[in-house]
């Protein structure tokens, strides 16, 4: 529906809850193509961490409701913050496709 109505932003809640992992990334390319082709604002809540780094120019990063960093997956994304946010040890690695932050749990 939101893309029969070709609004400039897209407010998208955990879009890609309950779908295989295929139609997740098919879905996230078409948001990254209306983004890039047609110049759509797309917001997304994703608590997949490694695609919100694959696919967001901007992360926003938040606990309880108060963000606690914000920008870049590549600037903002360490393992200090994935102990503080999550209480998870993590090592990261560049994505070995795309070269974005990977977050492997230990």
């Amino acid at each position: 529906m939101i893309l029969a109505q070709q609004t400039e932003i897209l407010l998208l809640d955990e879009p890609t809850t309950y779908l295989d992992i295929a139609y997740q990334i098919e879905l996230l390319n078409i948001f990254r193509k209306l983004n890039q082709q047609q110049g759509r604002t797309v917001v997304a809540v994703l608590h997949d961490l490694n695609q919100a780094c694959r696919y967001a120019d901007n992360l926003v990063v938040m606990v309880k409701g108060k963000i606690i960093a914000q920008g870049e997956p590549k600037s903002i994304i360490n393992q200090a913050l994935i102990k503080q946010v999550f209480d998870l040890e993590c090592q990261i690695i560049p994505d070995p496709v795309v070269g974005t932050p990977m977050i492997v749990p230990c």
